[in-house]
């Protein structure tokens, strides 16, 4: 059993990592979207400049959140997820929500677009966090009550599908099931909900001839170099020059307008052609670091009866494990091409401050852990 010291002290770690995995990221959007800017705005660090600004603002609104207890989280999670919701249905009312490349997830607020679907990652943890710490006794032997908040997370995922995202989507939904396996859902009802959501998705990809090109194209890339092929190629050719130890900071090829997103969804290609295999399996160990954290911080908290925490710090490590997975796996081939961004690393705001905040939220769990046990040791 682990001890209940553990895990003091280690806040210094975590905001190191967190830190190196920032710095990180701002020297690979820099040096991947140093020529995409220079042609599209005259002058090559304009991304460079609005990520700075965002690490900034995130850096910011996760002081800000660290201030605030979990007990208020707590009692504002439905409330979130009911905001979120409403938003998503707002997004997709023309005039109102932004579409970019024929997909409506934003909105406009000032200069700053905000996406939804980052916000209801969140929300939809939140959420889960409060009902498993009511009815985590139910649910291990009462399929109504894993079904429950599985409605809400539908409704959910169906405005995503809608706008359309399913990289959000499919997050989410692996994001909420794994959740509730951890907190004891009976084995026959969770494989039997996993394999309909499998029939659900399979359905999806089915039903659209943009996925379903997709997905063909997925299994031998090489067969379609120039068509839906094409990103996933200039990927694996950028993995492929990287060898062992990269070719050097600033010294990807890929970036210059062949491998599209190379700042955003494909950054990790251009990190491993430029650092190499060494560096992305640095870049793999730090996200291990915090996923550890998350997950050893929800064994901490059950064992000290902090229900509420354990499952907020196990929900927010399973998105950060499953978000990294599915990333690096498109960008190595492993996985169908999905728009889904790297955390920490990517360029975009809206990925960035919502895991700041989730990490600021981790932080604050360890502090409350570490308060707790300090009183129940001098209380006796």
């Amino acid at each position: 059993m682990l001890s209940h010291r553990s895990l003091r002290g280690y806040d210094r770690y975590i905001l190191l990592t967190t830190a190196s995995l920032m710095l990180a990221g701002l020297l690979m959007v820099a040096s991947a979207s140093m020529d995409l800017s220079e042609k599209q705005f005259g002058q090559c660090f304009h991304y460079v400049i609005r990520h700075s600004i965002y690490l900034g603002i995130s850096i910011s609104i996760a002081l800000l959140v660290f201030q605030m207890p979990t007990e208020l989280w707590r009692k504002i999670a439905l409330n979130l997820l009911m905001l979120t919701i409403l938003l998503l249905i707002v997004v997709l009312i023309p005039g109102i929500g932004k579409a970019v490349n024929g997909s409506r997830r934003w909105l406009l607020l000032g200069f700053v677009r905000f996406q939804v679907s980052e916000l209801a990652k969140l929300t939809i943890i939140i959420y889960l966090a409060r009902y498993l710490d009511r009815y985590s006794e139910e649910i291990t032997h009462q399929w109504q009550t894993f079904l429950k908040p599985m409605v809400l997370i539908g409704i959910n995922i169906v405005l995503l599908l809608k706008e359309p995202d399913l990289g959000a989507a499919v997050v989410i939904l692996i994001t909420s099931i794994s959740l509730l396996f951890l907190a004891g859902v009976p084995i026959v009802t969770f494989f039997s909900f996993l394999m309909s959501a499998a029939g659900i998705i399979v359905a999806l990809i089915m039903s659209s001839t943009y996925r379903m090109s997709r997905m063909i194209s997925f299994f031998n890339p090489w067969d379609y170099p120039f068509s839906h092929g094409y990103q996933l190629t200039q990927a694996l050719i950028a993995c492929g020059r990287g060898e062992l130890w990269g070719k050097g900071l600033g010294e990807s090829i890929q970036k210059l307008f062949y491998l599209p997103e190379a700042h955003t969804d494909f950054i990790f290609a251009v990190l491993i052609e430029e650092l190499g295999l060494i560096g992305g399996i640095i870049l793999i160990a730090l996200f291990l670091v915090l996923v550890g954290y998350a997950f050893l911080l929800g064994w901490e908290c059950m064992l000290s009866y902090q229900k509420f925490n354990a499952y907020l710090a196990y929900g927010i490590g399973i998105y950060l494990a499953v978000s990294v997975m599915i990333n690096i796996g498109v960008n190595i081939g492993l996985l169908p091409t999905k728009g889904l961004t790297l955390p920490l690393i990517s360029y975009g705001g809206n990925s960035l401050m919502i895991t700041t905040v989730m990490i600021a939220i981790l932080i604050r769990i360890n502090y409350e852990l570490q308060q707790n046990i300090f009183f129940k040791r001098y209380a006796r």
